[in-house]
């Protein structure tokens, strides 16, 4: 099993920063990717950013030059620095760990974190 912990969440005005992290731990030793969704009300869950266990990175369009996934590989952490917040960035974000072997997939989540955008 694989524990997510997120943290990093609140209220920021349009146009601000926030920096949300996630500490993972258990048997992480086998996840290959790492990433974060969000689900704003009413809407489905949606890739945010992903990280591989080989550097590669995937962003959302949405997201593209202004969000940034990294990791800390020392405390076992991924990080989102969000920059040039908007409303419609407002949404419960979730940390994802991923173990894929060939074509089978295992997911573990964070309880998730909120994020409003909001003047």
């Amino acid at each position: 099993q694989v524990q997510l912990v997120e943290s990093g969440g609140g209220l920021v005005q349009p146009g601000g920063s926030l920096r949300l992290s996630c500490a993972a731990s258990g048997s992480i030793f086998s996840i290959n990717v790492m990433g974060w969704y969000r689900q704003a009300p009413g809407k489905q869950r949606e890739l945010v950013a992903a990280l591989t266990s080989g550097g590669s990175t995937n962003y959302a369009d949405s997201v593209k030059g202004r969000f940034t996934i990294s990791r800390d590989n020392a405390k076992n952490t991924v990080y989102l620095q969000m920059g040039s917040l908007k409303p419609e960035d407002t949404a419960v974000y979730y940390c994802n760990a991923g173990r894929v072997v060939g074509a089978a997939r295992d997911d573990y989540w964070g309880q998730g974190t909120q994020v409003t955008v909001s003047s």
